[in-house]
Formats: structure tokens, C-alpha cells, sequence
């Protein structure tokens, strides 16, 4: 077996494992249809300002996804949609106490060698 593919089943442990980092999330596609799978996210809300290099107020969200698992889900890799007309990839996470936030992809950066999607979003309906 290939490191390759060693690595991209440890995912199974490393990202999906809710007794160890893994963390709920619900994915959303365009056309409706969702998934609940298991992943990384992050919430923050102190952001470097790329002009200044000064940290500044802000949010910063992220979601870590297994590839493999949204294909198996029938969903496909996230993506951005900048056509605000159009339905947007969401996703659904809550936070440490309890409470659900939504987002909706802006932007998705693949590794298609590891199997991963590392999601940006952007706050959506209120979140």
C-alpha cells in the first residue's frame, strides 16, 4: 500500500474520529441535498489584517472534510459560488456550547494527493 493511500485512510482517525478531533458538521449542496459527516472546523474571531499585518476583529471560519466520504454521501467537493443569485454550498456546525452556526462556501482548496477539502466560509442567515 502506498503512503499515499495509508494517509488518506488514516483520515478516518486523524479528522473523522468524534472521540478524538472530529466534529459534526452538516454540508448542504445547491441542489439540497445534505450530508452529516464528521470533520475539522474552526470559528474565530481575530483575523491579520493583510494591509497593516496588525491582528484585527473579525471572523474566520474553516471546515476540514474527507473527500472520499462527501463522494460516498453523493455530494461532491464544495465549492464557491460567486453568482449571488445562485444557492451556495452550506454548512452547518455548532460551536463549543451548543450553539448552530451556518455558512456558506466561499472559497474550497482541495488536496486531491491526501483526499482532503479544506473549506473558507462566510457566515450566512444571520449565523
Amino acid at each position: 500500500m502506498s503512503l499515499r493511500t495509508l494517509a488518506e485512510q488514516d483520515l478516518t482517525v486523524t479528522l473523522e474520529d468524534a472521540a478524538g478531533f472530529g466534529w459534526p458538521v452538516t454540508v448542504t449542496a445547491p441542489d439540497g441535498t445534505s450530508g452529516a459527516l464528521t470533520g475539522s472546523s474552526t470559528d474565530i474571531a481575530q483575523v491579520i489584517d493583510p494591509d497593516t499585518g496588525e491582528a484585527v476583529s473579525g471572523r474566520m471560519a474553516a471546515v476540514g472534510l474527507r473527500i472520499s466520504t462527501l463522494t460516498t454521501r453523493g455530494l461532491g467537493i464544495p465549492r464557491g459560488i460567486a453568482d449571488s443569485a445562485s444557492k451556495p454550498w452550506l454548512v452547518t456546525f455548532d460551536d463549543i456550547n451548543g450553539n448552530a452556526y451556518t455558512f456558506k462556501v466561499m472559497k474550497s482548496n482541495p488536496d486531491r494527493a491526501l483526499g482532503l477539502v479544506v473549506c473558507i466560509l462566510e457566515a450566512y442567515g444571520g449565523a
